[in-house]
């Protein structure tokens, strides 16, 4: 009965689906020829938009890359739902090319079902991906992901409702990974919490510091061009090595900060700005974080993404406070006695395997580029490393790794992604330990979802950390920089010490 009552619905459906794509067919559109079928054989197999990521993530700021990876996956998504479930599931013909004119057809017509459209479902999915993470970037693809769904429409290979269902899949599948995967906007405003800080009218009183040679971003926009136009008044200062090591330049230049009753600002990665954290406590100022590296994880986990947004913190004194995490070198027993000065980190510390794993990413990178040099990397030191024996709070262990993190992270598997809060006072501390079979074991527990439960894991969130007993040669690194490790030392952090600027 209730087949035969929807059977009128169906037809009326029908009827108005091949009637708009006659009227599309039959009618004539300036300008598109030229261009629409080219764009939707761009489409094909997602070329067209994993070549736009690509653009994004090499010229993009930290919100660029994001949007990229998140339209990536959210295309993968869509694919594989319409691909392997909703064209098998219904089985519809392409329709007839007869009242298409001959121009616009494709090279090659394809031959799976017509329903959904597979290319609107993909351009919907990377838009909508990549909106959920930047609405710039939405803004600037939704015309182009509007123009491949109407291309498969204007070519005769879809149906309106073909593209009109792919188009809700493919946003779906962008819903869907969100589910899965946070974005930015979703989570909890980090860095808590706010204080006080120099409100610095044109940037008056700032000092900032510009490392010419952090990472390999690229900037779209001058940076140096930029700051002189938004905070005229404040004073560049652009590394040169002749002048001397960083760490000198950014103490004299954080001394004068404090003069002027100013801050001290650092332009460059994280490696650079973990050196000034040691002169902006030194002298009491606050600091200005200016995301100038290839990643920049402590300006991401603060919620700063551009330049401009810094800028406006800067002149209104918005700020907050964020704990300093710190390495102070003990007397051995071997007789390597402690440094004078105690070392610093904002973001991560690590014994063991990921040492060796940043310096084979610094030596390849030039050469192949930054994540391709992270997968060599990790095959080549999960190939070759042996365990590290320590004592960790007068235990000895055989450790493959040893992570410090200033706060609590988010993590994906053992991999650490974000942190909600710069002061929470405590150190995000895994072990991956040694043993027999301990790589493998390890790495299948993290693919399955079961790393928590592997006796070969262990997680803490301490105030304090003593380690121990480290061999000659044993290499420690910090915020992506590797030294040599000493033979003990304590990790504790210093709560709210340093002040840094942030937007509201």
């Amino acid at each position: 009965m209730d087949e035969q009552r929807n059977r009128p619905l169906r037809r009326m459906l029908r009827g108005v689906d091949h009637g708009v794509f006659r009227q599309v067919a039959t009618r004539s559109w300036p300008g598109a020829e030229p261009v629409l079928p080219r764009l939707s054989r761009a489409a094909n197999h997602g070329a067209l938009w994993f070549g736009l990521a690509a653009g994004m993530w090499a010229l993009g700021g930290a919100r660029s890359r994001r949007a990229a990876v998140r339209g990536a996956a959210s295309l993968a998504v869509a694919s594989l739902t319409v691909n392997t479930l909703a064209k098998g599931a219904v089985r519809r013909n392409r329709p007839v090319l007869e009242s298409v004119p001959v121009i616009r057809h494709l090279p090659r017509q394809p031959v799976t079902s017509s329903f959904p459209s597979g290319h609107a479902a993909s351009a919907a999915a990377f838009t909508a991906g990549a909106a959920l993470e930047s609405r710039e970037w939405g803004t600037v693809l939704a015309p182009v992901a509007a123009s491949v769904a109407f291309s498969r429409v204007y070519t005769g290979v879809h149906y309106p409702s073909d593209v009109l269902v792919g188009a809700g899949l493919g946003i779906g599948a962008a819903l869907a990974v969100r589910g899965l995967v946070p974005s930015r906007s979703q989570l909890p405003p980090p860095a808590r919490p706010r204080t006080d800080a120099p409100a610095l009218p044109k940037g008056e009183g700032l000092r900032i510091v510009v490392n010419p040679s952090s990472g390999a971003q690229p900037h779209v926009v001058d940076p140096v061009r930029q700051l002189r136009t938004e905070l005229p008044e404040a004073e560049l200062i652009l590394y040169d090595s002749d002048a001397g090591p960083l760490s000198q330049v950014l103490e004299t230049e954080a001394a004068e900060a404090a003069r002027l009753g100013g801050a001290l600002g650092v332009f460059g990665g994280d490696g650079t700005v973990n050196a000034a954290v040691g002169p902006a406590l030194a002298h009491g100022v606050p600091l200005v974080v200016l995301p100038g590296g290839t990643f920049n994880h402590f300006a991401a986990d603060l919620g700063v993404d551009t330049l401009a947004e810094v800028c406006t913190a800067v002149t209104e004194g918005s700020a907050v406070r964020a704990d300093v995490g710190r390495i102070t070198a003990l007397p051995g027993p071997d007789g390597r006695r402690g440094a004078a000065e105690p070392l610093y980190f904002l973001n991560t510390f690590s014994l063991g395997v990921y040492p060796d794993l940043v310096r084979l990413r610094e030596r390849w990178s030039p050469r192949i580029g930054g994540p391709p040099a992270t997968l060599f990397g990790v095959a080549h030191v999960l190939r070759t490393a042996r365990p590290l024996r320590v004592e960790v709070n007068g235990r000895r262990r055989s450790l493959w790794l040893l992570f410090a993190g200033n706060g609590a992270y988010r993590s994906i598997g053992i991999a650490p992604v974000r942190r909600h809060d710069l002061a929470d006072g405590l150190l995000d501390v895994r072990i991956a330990h040694g043993g027999r079979f301990a790589r493998t074991r390890l790495l299948g527990a993290a693919l399955s979802g079961g790393l928590r439960r592997s006796p070969f894991y262990a997680a803490a969130r301490p105030e304090r950390l003593m380690v121990s007993g480290l061999p000659q040669g044993a290499d420690m690194a910090f915020d992506g920089e590797v030294v040599a490790a000493p033979g003990a030392f304590v990790l504790d952090k210093l709560p709210e010490a340093l002040t840094v600027y942030r937007p509201v």
